[in-house]
């Protein structure tokens, strides 16, 4: 499938700003199962300087600054991507993939192949997923058996947290720390993937965060407002001996072709869409709007 992505980001001030410097992690990456087709981005005002590189983890990052003042900052991306990932989603449910125990996947790390050394980053702390208190690890292991299916239980997992945790956008932050979320049973999926990764990490595992974008349907008979698709993450549990398999627990599915991958890193901190500094003395507030809509070619 082909998807033409609109995001918009503005903020508005309710004092000028006279300088900002920001990091914009948009561009959607190539990866298994999707290429990027054409991407573009507009930042208003003018930036004084913008330059783009590519990040340890593999993600493309633009850099911006705007030196004039300003109570308006706006950013506009357009992304069309081609997702393809049938064959990787089958090959999920394939022996090579389902037949790696845990005791397995523990041996398995203990080599020095490039991939195996790649791989155990995603184990150690990050950021946002700091050493956790027993209970994640003890949610962890109602899943996670010695002789069971590394995939199966990472696929429970997804259910249980789908199942157990509620969905408020009003309750976290991006700062709302992991064992808060844990305890309260409830978040936004950001919060989502990073309980699972944390439960991931906890049996010494390796799992990554994924930030992008899922294609929104709206219900029969409706029609599908634009600006009504959101930012959203997921995560990835990383198997010895078969490789990356992706989890989406807001929506309790493996993502298939509606999931569009942006970036990945060790949680949030790694690849938020927008994140700066702003030189003012005023307050901000934030609209985003993502539109994805599928093309015929």
């Amino acid at each position: 499938m082909i998807f033409n992505i609109t995001h918009i980001t503005k903020y508005e001030y309710n004092a000028p700003v006279s300088y900002c410097h920001n990091i914009a992690t948009l561009r959607p990456r190539e990866s298994n199962g999707q290429q990027l087709l054409s991407y573009k981005i507009d930042v208003v005002p003018e930036p004084a300087e913008i330059s783009e590189r590519v990040d340890f983890f593999g993600n493309y990052l633009t850099r911006f600054s705007i030196q004039t003042q300003h109570t308006v900052l706006k950013v506009i991306t357009q992304s069309k991507v081609l997702r393809d990932y049938t064959k990787y989603h089958e090959s999920f449910f394939s022996d090579a993939c389902k037949g790696v125990t845990l005791t397995d996947a523990l041996s398995a790390l203990n080599s020095n192949d490039p991939e195996i050394i790649e791989a155990k980053q995603y184990i150690l702390e990050s950021i946002f997923i700091r050493k956790t208190d027993k209970t994640i690890k003890d949610y962890a292991e109602l899943s996670f058996k010695a002789n069971r299916s590394v995939f199966e239980a990472a696929y429970e997992l997804m259910q249980r947290i789908y199942t157990d945790f509620d969905f408020d956008s009003g309750f976290t932050s991006i700062s709302t720390p992991i064992d808060e979320v844990m305890r309260e049973k409830k978040g936004v999926c950001q919060d989502f993937a990073q309980i699972a990764i944390a439960c991931i990490r906890s049996i010494g595992l390796p799992a990554r965060y994924i930030s992008g974008y899922i294609e929104t349907l709206p219900p029969e008979g409706k029609e599908k407002l634009v600006g009504s698709d959101a930012s959203h993450a997921w995560f990835a549990i990383y198997i010895p001996t078969f490789g990356w398999v992706d989890f989406d627990p807001t929506n309790n599915q493996i993502p298939l072709n509606q999931h569009i991958v942006v970036g990945w890193g060790r949680d949030y901190y790694d690849v938020p869409p927008l994140k700066g500094v702003v030189f003012g003395s005023g307050k901000s507030k934030l609209k985003v709007a993502v539109d994805i809509a599928a093309a015929k070619e």
